[in-house]
């Protein structure tokens, strides 16, 4: 009985101990970082000469981990393919990559560096997160042997992965991501399955996927509908694309969309359109970077809720399509016509008026707005745009979009092209759509490619409306929907020595779940 109560009263402790020590919010850090690349070569360097870059770059690194430690944050998020870039064939990429293993073998590669063979990338990630009591996320390559006789394995006897690495404040080794959506990413393979990786630590329970990965469901949407995780890890290499999918806008937008917390550090490249990082909560932007004037690597810094779904500043759930589809259509424009956004042909309407309410619809599905500008500059038109369909050259994704946004010129030729300045301010605004699908991600982006925290919100019958009267000048104003059940299921290998076409079934059954759990 003594044993017995001794036992009991251990456990108690334990628990209220564990209670204690978790924290309701936490100091995120994320890191763009300005990689810098190799040389363009169509021969592979030599191991060495691989791991001298490697190292130049972790040199950068480390002064924000160190940086991020120095402010209190808990944890820090660089971005994807900041290692060594991202111009590489299979064979060029080669020399880059080390074997990383599974969690579950319980590794701090800091202390034992040659356990799992040639590891000095992950030995210095290690050593960064251990001497700085910090968590850091890193992104390198992953190299895995396979048998040469399986129809599936490349030529070289080895699949490499775009990989996640996240080592919790002891160095150790508690999260590995393998990329599922590649873009464009010759020099990798697609994992067979999408990967569910989640961890466990005293200010929340985390995900991590990377860049492409946002725009499907597995494994973004599962990991936070399913798995409930409270804040997204999100290392990327993200190419702005005006006027529905720079980063900062998308990122912000998917964060409010999914009521989660998302932490995204980006590549900063002015040449190639690479920057916008951010710490985005469910509710609003917390901080964000975008950059198109300057070379130089930035920081930010965020206290975070760890549970945000018990925060009384929580987002309710919203019924995208109630307002919208409870409302008749406003009388139809005369002067609608079509136009595209990259490839996707939209339906358009011009905004004649300084005030007005108008509907343009694309096939059954209608988008809604009431308006009210405060002094349209006269150079300066918009319009109200609608589509509905696959999206791109791909033709698989499958999106819902209503959008306002300034054309190019006066010439509606241009709408759709990508502004980045406008002078025409919104005193009022609600825009709203018949939605077929529960994920809708609002996005509102500024002149000269600003968000606007606090500014507007989104109702719970789904209309996006604006708060505290006029907004500053306005570029887009957007519901971005996408029905993952009208995808077409099909992913291509970024790279296979077969260069086969993957099935992606959308069931959890083919999906691979890890969940470490780590509390410290």
């Amino acid at each position: 009985m003594i044993t017995s109560s001794l036992q009991t009263s251990v456990a108690v402790f334990a628990l209220i101990i564990l209670h204690v020590s978790a924290l309701d919010t936490f100091k995120a850090a994320v890191y763009e970082h300005a990689v810098i690349l190799p040389n363009d070569t169509k021969t592979p360097v030599s191991p060495d000469e691989a791991l001298f870059l490697m190292n130049k770059n972790i040199d950068i690194l480390e002064k924000a981990i160190k940086q991020a430690a120095e402010q209190g944050a808990q944890i820090i998020v660089t971005p994807e393919d900041a290692l060594y870039g991202w111009k590489f064939t299979r064979e060029t990429i080669f020399p880059y990559l080390e074997n990383i293993p599974d969690p579950q073998v319980n590794w701090i590669p800091c202390q034992d560096p040659r356990r799992f063979g040639h590891t000095p990338v992950q030995a210095r990630l290690s050593c960064l997160a251990k001497n700085n009591s910090i968590y850091v996320v890193a992104n390198m390559g992953d190299k895995k042997p396979c048998n040469s006789s399986h129809t599936r394995c490349p030529s070289n006897g080895h699949y490499q992965y775009n990989t996640n690495v996240v080592y919790d404040k002891k160095g150790k080794l508690v999260a590995r991501y393998h990329k599922y959506h590649l873009y464009r990413e010759l020099q990798f393979d697609v994992p067979e399955k999408p990967e569910l990786v989640t961890f466990n630590t005293t200010f929340g329970k985390f995900g991590i996927f990377t860049c492409f990965d946002i725009l499907f469901r597995d494994p973004a949407v599962t990991l936070v509908k399913d798995f409930h995780v409270d804040t997204i890890l999100f290392p990327t290499a993200w190419m702005n694309v005006l006027p529905l999918l720079t980063a900062i806008e998308f990122h912000s937008a998917w964060a409010m969309g999914m009521r989660v917390n998302l932490l995204a550090a980006n590549i900063h490249n002015v040449n190639l359109k690479m920057t916008g990082s951010g710490i985005y909560a469910p509710s609003s932007p917390k901080v964000y970077h975008h950059d198109m004037e300057t070379e130089s690597g930035k920081i930010l810094f965020a206290e975070v809720d760890s549970h945000p779904r018990n925060s009384l500043t929580y987002p309710p759930a919203v019924n995208w399509s109630a307002y919208a589809t409870s409302i008749s259509p406003f009388p139809g424009a005369k002067n609608s016509f079509r136009g595209f956004i990259s490839r996707d042909e939209f339906n358009f309407t011009k905004l004649s008026e300084s005030a007005g309410n108008l509907t343009v619809c694309q096939k059954e599905f209608c988008c809604h707005l009431s308006y009210r500008m405060l002094g349209q500059e006269g150079s300066e038109v918009y319009v109200l745009g609608a589509f509905a369909g696959l999206h791109g050259q791909r033709r698989r994704e499958y999106w819902q979009v209503c959008t306002v946004l300034k054309c190019g010129s006066t010439n509606l030729a241009t709408c759709g092209r990508p502004v980045e300045t406008a002078l025409t301010r919104f005193e009022m605004f609600s825009l709203s759509g018949t939605f077929g699908t529960e994920y809708v991600f609002p996005e509102v982006l500024l002149s000269k490619i600003k968000l606007a925290p606090e500014k507007f919100e989104v109702l719970e019958d789904g209309r996006l409306v604006n708060k505290h009267g006029s907004s500053e000048p306005v570029l887009t104003v957007s519901l971005f929907g996408r029905w993952y059940t009208k995808d077409a299921h099909s992913i291509s290998g970024g790279t296979s020595n077969s260069a086969t076409t993957y099935l992606m079934i959308p069931t959890l059954l083919m999906i691979i779940t890890l969940q470490y759990t780590v509390m410290a």
